[in-house]
C-alpha cells in the first residue's frame, strides 16, 4: 500500500466518522435519545453502501484503490457496530430488555439485508 493510498483511507475514515457524528446528532435532536435510532440508521445505510461498493468492485466498475478508500475508509469510519453493542448493553442495564433485543438483533438483521441489497444492486450494474 502506497503512502498516498494510506493517507486517502485515513482521511476518508475521518470524514466518515464526522458524518456519523453529525447524522447521529440530527437524528437524536429530532427523535430523542430514548432509543438509538441514529446508530441504527447509520449502520443500516452504511451496510447498504458497503454492499454496493463491494458489488461494483467485483464487476471492476470501481478501482481496487477506490473500494478501499470508500469501503474501509469512509464507510469504516461511518458505521459503528461497537457503539451499537454498547447501546444494546446500556438498554439491557436499564431493564429495557425488549428494546435491547430489538436494537441488537434488529440492527444486525437489517444491516445484513441492506448489505445484501447493496451487493445485489452493485452486481446488477455490471
Amino acid at each position: 500500500m502506497s503512502p498516498l493510498l494510506f493517507l486517502a483511507i485515513a482521511t476518508a475514515g475521518g470524514a466518515g466518522a464526522a458524518a456519523r457524528l453529525y447524522l447521529d446528532g440530527v437524528v437524536c435532536s429530532r427523535l430523542g435519545g430514548a432509543f438509538p435510532f441514529g446508530t441504527t440508521i447509520i449502520n443500516v445505510s452504511g451496510s447498504l453502501l458497503l454492499g454496493l461498493v463491494t458489488g461494483l468492485a467485483m464487476h471492476h466498475l470501481l478501482a481496487p484503490e477506490w473500494s478501499l478508500v470508500l469501503g474501509v475508509g469512509l464507510l469504516g469510519g461511518y458505521t459503528t457496530f461497537s457503539t451499537a453493542s454498547f447501546e444494546t448493553v446500556r438498554l439491557a442495564q436499564a431493564h429495557r430488555y425488549l428494546a435491547a433485543v430489538v436494537n441488537g438483533m434488529g440492527m444486525l438483521v437489517a444491516s445484513v439485508v441492506a448489505a445484501a441489497l447493496g451487493l445485489w444492486a452493485g452486481l446488477g450494474l455490471g
